[in-house]
């Protein structure tokens, strides 16, 4: 009798350990999911000085979205001598702000393009809170911005990386580009996010997914991907992945021994991987 009492005892006690963990784990899963956006979008919210003391020749543009955000951005024109009639719409990643693609601007400034640094909701001074429908909601008011410059969807080239790849890729589908081109893309925040956090059950609990592979399979765009091969923040198999769904595939390009933030990512390399997909348009 004793010992059948130490057991159910035992039993008891486990049963409480159980229903105590299940709860601290249920409230750990509350916590992601009200709080995921946090591990998603890290802004730099600081106001970005005027854009002509950061690229000469650039100017400070707004967008007005269609919930009502005025969302500044950066315009550089083109080169005068070796102006293309060509337009980059270039959305950056998750974090910092516009100001951090202006060595690349001015690269592709210098071979014809012009281009608009824009800048998401939430993000350089700008009003808002990033969310997936948010940000596809600023690259529409940035299209329209475009145009009114005298750059219709045709005469544009997307260019996203990281992040910005889901938000180019799902404008491509409403608004298809001249082209197309992906840096470090992804084939769905999901895949990424079990990478990165192999413990949560990311697929029941992730709210924005920007699924890139499967617009990316259905588009009649051409794209470019570039994609680093010790890339350990966008798996680079994930990029491969996006380039061989790509039906209108232009070029794969891999570079070797360089990693998702390095220079090279937004350097010659990537300003040369835009000219020749344009040219092979």
């Amino acid at each position: 009798m004793p010992q059948t009492s130490r057991r159910r005892r035992l039993l008891r006690r486990l049963v409480r350990v159980g229903v105590v963990l299940l709860a601290v784990v249920a409230v750990m899963l509350v916590a992601v999911w009200g709080l995921q956006r946090y591990f998603i979008y890290f802004p730099d919210r600081s106001p970005v000085p005027p854009a002509a003391e950061v690229v000469p020749g650039a100017r400070d543009v707004t967008a007005l979205t269609s919930d009502g955000l005025e969302l500044g951005a950066w315009l550089v024109p083109a080169e005068a001598s070796a102006d293309r009639d060509l337009a980059v719409l270039f959305a950056h990643g998750n974090g910092g702000n516009r100001e951090g693609g202006a060595d690349l601007a001015r690269r592709l400034s210098e071979r014809g393009f012009t281009v608009l640094l824009m800048d998401y909701r939430g993000y350089g001074g700008n009003p808002g809170t990033p969310s997936e429908e948010g940000l596809a909601r600023d690259a529409i008011a940035m299209s329209d911005l475009l145009a009114r410059e005298g750059f219709p969807p045709d005469r544009v080239v997307y260019v996203g990386e990281s992040l910005g790849t889901g938000v180019v890729a799902r404008l491509a589908e409403e608004r298809p580009p001249h082209a197309m081109l992906l840096r470090s893309p992804f084939t769905d925040l999901v895949e990424v996010g079990r990478a990165q956090y192999p413990i949560l059950p990311v697929g029941a609990l992730l709210r924005d997914r920007f699924d890139v592979l499967s617009r990316v399979s259905q588009t009649t765009v051409p794209v470019t991907v570039v994609r680093a091969d010790e890339d350990f923040i966008v798996p680079s198999e994930l990029s491969a992945r996006v380039a061989a769904a790509a039906p209108t595939l232009v070029e794969e390009v891999v570079l070797p021994g360089v990693g998702h933030n390095d220079p090279a990512m937004t350097g010659p390399p990537l300003v040369d991987a835009v000219v020749r997909l344009v040219e092979a348009v």
